[in-house]
């Protein structure tokens, strides 16, 4: 009787475990990188900062231009952005501190983040990025 019950109570544990670890938010290091070095310009939730900083939030910029991610990150860019059909001027300082798994990192949260869905960055594409965009 009590080996049956404590069956049944380690299955329970078991389950509630799981379960919290599936309600976790993906990316958790990513996101501390990114409340680090993102969101004072670019918003908690995305939305950037109304003329002057572009959205991550369901911008197509970011979801058509994954091949520059890495490099702005970590260099900055100057030139003028046009995200969801809003014009960009103000420059963007790069973060050449971040390794490339840091950048990884931030580039999958915002990905995913606000109802994003920009697939995933994997390391030896990124490294080729960073290379060829010095």
């Amino acid at each position: 009787m009590y080996t049956t019950f404590f069956r049944f109570a380690l299955i329970a544990i078991t389950l509630i475990l799981l379960t919290q670890n599936c309600q976790q938010e993906p990316f958790p290091q990513g996101k501390n990188l990114y409340a680090k070095n993102c969101e004072n310009c670019h918003m908690a939730d995305g939305s950037g900062l109304g003329a002057n900083i572009p959205p991550l939030a369901q911008a197509d910029f970011l979801k058509n231009e994954q091949d520059k991610i890495a490099c702005i990150i970590r260099y900055g860019i100057t030139d003028t952005l046009i995200v969801n059909g809003t014009t960009y001027e103000t420059p963007m300082a790069g973060i050449e501190k971040l390794s490339e798994f840091q950048i990884a990192n931030i580039i999958n949260y915002i990905n995913h983040a606000w109802g994003n869905n920009y697939g995933f960055v994997t390391i030896e594409p990124l490294r080729l990025q960073l290379e060829n965009c010095k």
